[in-house]
């Protein structure tokens, strides 16, 4: 409906290739954002740009416990907690603590250093220290 110009998020890693690892949701938001033809940007400080890793594959994705998607709890009538599985017994569960966001789908990344673009992603030196060192543009 064109009520969003652009959509930007932080990210907890940014790996050489652009790949941007975050909270479970990022990939949906681009992906939202994609569809709609809006900016994509991730806004992130240099110490979150990992340049020894190459590529969002190589990151190993947190699980947190199945039970936080397969049950759900409530208060009884009389006060006490109940839990209860909504799920049937068995039944496979995955819950990713984040996921991965190709960098095919960001328009842009905003560090102190101001916005880059994926190629610069991978023309910057592979230390972060080396990038502290270099003049602010």
């Amino acid at each position: 409906r064109g009520e969003v110009d652009l959509c930007f998020v932080g990210a907890d890693r940014v790996t050489r290739n652009g790949d941007t690892i975050n909270k479970v949701g990022t990939y949906l938001k681009a992906l939202a954002a994609h569809d709609c033809n809006v900016p994509f940007y991730v806004a992130l400080p240099f110490t979150s740009f990992d340049p020894e890793t190459q590529t969002g594959a190589e990151v190993p994705i947190e699980e947190r416990s199945a039970d936080e998607v397969t049950h759900m709890q409530g208060i009884t009538e009389n006060g006490a907690r109940h839990i209860v599985r909504v799920v049937n017994p068995g039944s496979p569960a995955a819950n990713p603590a984040f996921d991965m966001t190709p960098a095919c789908l960001v328009t842009g990344y905003i560090t102190e250093r101001g916005l880059m673009g994926v190629q610069d992603l991978a023309d910057a030196p592979a230390s972060v220290a080396t990038l502290e060192r270099l003049p602010q543009q």
